[in-house]
């Protein structure tokens, strides 16, 4: 298809305004498009396109090939060349860290959207469009609806979402599958499906199946779509209670969360789940939340039992609080150059002007603090810190050799001093289960 090169799509192609009305009023001054080369990621990218020069925008394109079909590689060299055609900048990205066990779809989704949000960070791309359509959440609703998911997995895919520092953006799901072949098929347009799209062993297929059975019972694309719009409101309402909960009852401090533990057990039940979830996620950084049955354990171990663990994290229940704590063992193996974030916890700063060892110093590197650097800290009870809590802390090593240990007080000759990254408002930027 010709691009009319900077022509924002007219109001007699309501396919393409669909698409574009989601980056209006303020388009971003760069954008990018996630194409496979199927037909709805290549008419979503044929649609940005050819409005994007005209509204100001950078649009840039990328593949992710997963290495699980012989033809991935060559659809990826096509999406480039019809990228090329219609002057945009093209990135094709390979997974190469697959280990080819459990649900491999499932890993397989979780990678693409690493190496997108990866791939745009680097290029200060902050929105990336994906072509996910009214078909595709109607699928979702319904592999939900088996599982027995809740309203979170009801609400299926939002239209935006914040993964890391980038934020997802799904234009085209208003828009249904077939609308997008006949809009492609109008301007003379290719594109080529996967051959996974008629595979019966994924469980998307086989719903895709089911669809077309319970149509006539009016369990339609469009109805599910509604289904998830409702829950979507209704997550809303939850999230913004768990919120509630949070500044009522939560308190972070050394980058651990602690819960007024009377409070917590007055909770209605969903409630107190989502808070106890953000509070894991936020400290433990698990991208996935722990599943339903994991968290009611969790709730009726807290009445029973003063310590256990989940998701990274350590729970200590005890008096009034129910502390949620990083697991030592979990921040073990754990490193990172001095000033940059380590455990997305901390950072660990030299004052200017300090007698520092420089961050360039062969050796030098932030790592837990652990049960060796703990031993040479003999002060460390003054802190008013538990044991476990400065194990899991920060501290800057030269090989096996400690430098500063700021969170257990060895530090202040040393010129160094652990910058919390975790607050309160961390732990609201976590009120979304997804």
């Amino acid at each position: 298809m010709p691009v009319t090169g900077g022509g924002d799509p007219g109001a007699s192609d309501p396919v393409a305004q669909a698409v574009i009305a989601h980056f209006r009023p303020d388009p971003p001054a760069r954008l990018g498009v996630a194409v496979s080369g199927g037909g709805d990621s290549a008419a979503l990218l044929r649609i940005l396109a050819d409005w994007a020069p005209g509204a100001g925008v950078d649009l840039h394109a990328v593949t992710v090939d997963h290495g699980l079909r012989p033809e991935a590689a060559d659809e990826a060299r096509a999406v480039a060349a019809l990228a090329a055609r219609l002057g945009v900048a093209h990135d094709t990205l390979e997974w190469r860290d697959r280990d080819r066990t459990g649900n491999l779809q499932a890993a397989a989704r979780q990678a693409r959207y690493r190496l997108i949000s990866d791939w745009a960070r680097e290029r200060d791309i902050a929105q990336v469009a994906l072509g996910h359509t009214a078909d595709d959440q109607a699928e979702t609703v319904l592999m939900a609806l088996a599982r027995g998911a809740g309203v979170d997995g009801l609400a299926a895919m939002p239209v935006r979402r914040r993964f890391g520092a980038v934020t997802l953006v799904r234009p085209m799901l208003g828009l249904r599958r077939m609308a997008l072949r006949r809009w492609l098929e109008a301007r003379g347009a290719d594109w080529f499906d996967d051959p996974g799209n008629a595979d019966t062993r994924f469980d998307r297929i086989k719903a895709r199946r089911a669809l077309d059975v319970l149509a006539p019972l009016g369990v339609d694309a469009a109805a599910l779509a509604r289904v998830a719009g409702q829950m979507a409101e209704a997550r809303a309402a939850l999230d913004a209670a768990t919120a509630r909960a949070a500044r009522d009852l939560a308190e972070v401090a050394a980058g651990e969360v602690t819960l007024a533990r009377d409070g917590l057990a007055a909770l209605p039940d969903e409630i107190a789940r989502r808070l106890l979830i953000h509070a894991l996620r936020m400290v433990g950084g698990a991208r996935q939340a722990p599943r339903r049955a994991a968290i009611a354990r969790l709730r009726a171990a807290i009445t029973a039992r003063p310590r256990m663990t989940l998701a990274g994290c350590l729970i200590t229940a005890s008096g009034d609080g129910v502390h949620i704590g990083r697991e030592p063992a979990a921040v073990a193996g754990l490193r990172a150059a001095p000033g940059a974030v380590w455990d997305r916890r901390w950072r660990l700063r030299s004052p200017p002007g300090g007698a520092a060892p420089s961050a360039a110093t062969a050796g030098v590197h932030v790592a837990a603090l652990g049960a060796a650097g703990l031993a040479q800290c003999p002060d460390w009870r003054q802190t008013g810190l538990t044991r476990e809590t400065l194990l899991a802390s920060p501290a800057l090593w030269h090989g096996d050799e400690l430098l500063a240990a700021p969170l257990a007080g060895e530090a202040a000759a040393r010129g160094w001093h652990a910058e919390p990254v975790l607050d309160a408002r961390a732990l609201a930027a976590h009120l979304t289960v997804e």
